[in-house]
């Protein structure tokens, strides 16, 4: 057997419907996992759902819609996904948002709570949901996406920033308490992917252009770049591997392409 097979492993993916967790969603299903697409919109997630069984099978994928910052919600995705799929082995933790962008000093309250509550409380809460599962199994394995944004500063999105850097510890914490029950939590950290989400950095050919000739490998990153790792983290392959952060970003933190 392949060290990457996922085959009867059961993984939750949030924000699958499209980007990056839809494109680690495809290729989990490809390894041979059940996968429970999740993110706000019901249709969203059963279009994706859709065209996974298309491809694999009935049953292959389910659409469970949850908003990540509602706890009830996500415990709704935990026991729906156990009474339709069974105990959760993968849980991939990749939804997350950015409601603010600008200077520090300028940023409300409620968008920096906001921010921290969807990027980092909401992944607690669903590391928290899924332990009992995989401690009765006898391991699982966790992956936060997180971003290379959490090894820099930003004048327009530290706040966005300061709660990936918080995903890196939130990691390494978890690692220590249940490496013991044969359980691996690690992080990934994109660079700028060309998804919605990060549209803004990307969309516009000029800006496009820039951050790709400030790149090592001269071109931006596809949601498909940051699957494969998710699979290495999910699968036997991954076995020995606990509390760290893989960045994925064409080259841009260890230097300028230019």
């Amino acid at each position: 057997m392949s060290l990457f097979d996922c085959t009867g492993k059961v993984a939750v993916i949030t924000g699958s419907s499209r980007g990056i967790g839809r494109a680690i969603a495809e290729e989990l299903a490809d390894h041979g996992a059940r996968v429970v697409i999740s993110s706000r919109k019901q249709d969203a997630c059963e279009e994706v759902a859709n065209a996974i069984n298309e491809k694999h099978g009935a049953g292959t994928a389910i659409a469970i819609a949850a908003s990540i910052s509602e706890k009830d919600a996500l415990e709704r995705l935990v026991a729906q996904t156990r009474e339709k799929l069974g105990p959760i082995d993968i849980l991939v933790c990749n939804a997350a948002s950015n409601p603010y962008y600008g200077s520090m000093d300028g940023i409300s309250d409620e968008q920096f709570r906001k921010i921290l509550d969807n990027n980092v409380l909401s992944n607690h809460w669903l590391v928290q949901l899924a332990l009992p599962d995989m401690r009765a199994s006898g391991g699982g394995a966790i992956i936060i996406v997180s971003s290379i944004g959490g090894l820099r500063g930003s004048a327009m999105i530290g706040a966005y920033n300061i709660s990936k850097a918080a995903d890196f510890q939130l990691v390494r914490n978890y690692a220590v308490e249940v490496g013991k029950d044969n359980i691996r939590i690690n992080a990934i950290a994109p660079g700028v992917v060309k998804t919605d989400f990060a549209r803004a950095l990307w969309e516009d050919p000029k800006t496009h252009d820039r951050t790709a000739a400030a790149t090592p490998m001269r071109r931006l990153g596809e949601p498909r770049d940051i699957a494969g790792a998710a699979v290495y983290l999910a699968s036997d392959a991954g076995a020995w591997m606990t509390g760290q952060m893989m960045v994925i970003d064409g080259g841009v933190t260890i230097g300028s392409g230019m």
